[in-house]
């Protein structure tokens, strides 16, 4: 690998590690972090949701980012650094608020962060997007996933000891410091320009009557529902049922998060050889088995296993559906397809963190672990008008 090459994929990966450890908190730990504060399942499912709004978001930040040179500085690189500053600055501000006193203030706090981070995904897709050729669409998206994954797992165990033994504000100070890590790279990076087939044409948006695009939309939708519904409630269950530490909730993300790379690098490769309809099919069978197994288990020893499977069908799904997505998206409105498309995937997140929430405090965590698992078989419907007959395998 050439070495502008190799800068290119760290710079992703180090911009998506950098996401993975603030997701691996709201998504993981923010869950405990509240409720040290006395603030019920309920409460958290809606400020979750909240914080994730800006993702649903995404596609008005992508057709800025297409349309919009700033100040002549380019059409990605200056939005990605914006977004991490802001995140940053938010995540230094977060540790002065109580939330038990100031709940709807947490939530205006979490809802700005995460504002900050899709501005600057939404950027580093579009940039992706704009440089990755076709055949090497696999290995970015790839480094992409695996990257993020790579930030849950080692930020997942750091987070959990800091707050445990120095208190949760090093916590936060700690995932800024991180998000300003990847400015290393992006400031050496040059930004290329557009090519004519790159030129932001609003007649590109017609793709989105199509059925095929509206059916991978909602797949995205659901997938998203199910296993970020699912991982909200896993450490919030271990922690309810066999009494785990935070420091431990910290060691099953990590688990967790090791499991979603091995998924994102065997996903890939086995998508190239058996095809993106099959490895959907294969995807979601995973990803039931693995959340109805959790509803199941017996022992904190025993969850370790099912934590990883579970992390294994995570990024598996997901490095599916980000590929199948980078393949239909038009490099006219590059970053606003993509991001659309996500978006559509984030509203499943947005209701399935809600949801999930509400279910464990009516009808427990076990059930609401089968209610999730269940609902993975929507998505077979959706497979023909996604795919039709023109998926094939690709032969080795």
């Amino acid at each position: 690998m050439d070495r502008s090459k190799l800068y290119r994929y760290s710079m992703f990966a180090l911009l998506y590690f950098a996401q993975g450890a603030v997701l691996s908190y709201f998504t993981a730990l923010n869950a405990i972090y509240l409720q040290s504060f006395g603030i019920s399942m309920t409460k958290i499912g809606i400020i979750s949701g909240l914080a994730l709004t800006p993702f649903v978001l995404k596609i008005f930040l992508g057709m800025i980012s297409d349309r919009v040179n700033f100040f002549q500085l380019g059409y990605r690189k200056p939005y990605i650094i914006i977004g991490l500053v802001f995140q940053a600055v938010c995540l230094t501000i977060v540790p002065l608020i109580h939330p038990g006193n100031h709940f709807g203030l947490y939530g205006l706090l979490a809802f700005l962060t995460m504002t900050g981070m899709a501005l600057y995904d939404t950027c580093t897709d579009g940039l992706a997007l704009d440089s990755t050729p076709k055949e090497e669409e696999g290995t970015i998206q790839g480094f992409m996933v695996g990257g993020r994954a790579m930030g849950v797992v080692v930020l997942s165990s750091l987070i959990g000891w800091l707050a445990q033994t120095y208190g949760w504000q090093w916590a936060f100070w700690l995932l800024a410091i991180l998000t300003l890590l990847p400015l290393l790279l992006v400031f050496g990076y040059h930004e290329s320009d557009r090519k004519p087939e790159q030129k932001f044409d609003w007649q590109a948006f017609g793709a989105f009557r199509h059925w095929p695009i509206i059916a991978l939309g909602l797949l995205g939708a659901l997938y998203s529902l199910v296993i970020n519904g699912a991982n909200e409630i896993v450490n919030p269950f271990l922690q309810s049922t066999f009494g785990i530490s935070v420091m431990q909730a910290g060691f099953y993300t990590t688990v967790w998060g090791l499991g979603v790379v091995g998924g994102s690098i065997f996903g890939g490769r086995l998508t190239d050889r058996i095809g993106q309809r099959r490895a959907v099919v294969s995807a979601l069978l995973v990803s039931m088995l693995s959340i109805g197994a959790l509803a199941i288990t017996t022992s904190a020893g025993l969850a370790w296993v099912l934590v990883a499977l579970f992390g294994i069908a995570f990024g598996y799904y997901e490095t599916i559906y980000f590929a199948i997505s980078m393949e239909k998206t038009d490099p006219r409105i590059a970053a606003s397809m993509f991001a659309l498309l996500m978006a559509v995937a984030n509203v499943g997140t947005g209701i399935g963190l809600p949801i999930s929430g509400a279910l464990s405090d009516s009808i427990g965590y076990r059930w609401t672990f089968i209610v999730i698992a269940v609902l993975n078989l929507l998505a077979i419907p959706l497979l023909s008008s996604i795919f039709g007959n023109h998926n094939k395998p690709v032969k080795s």
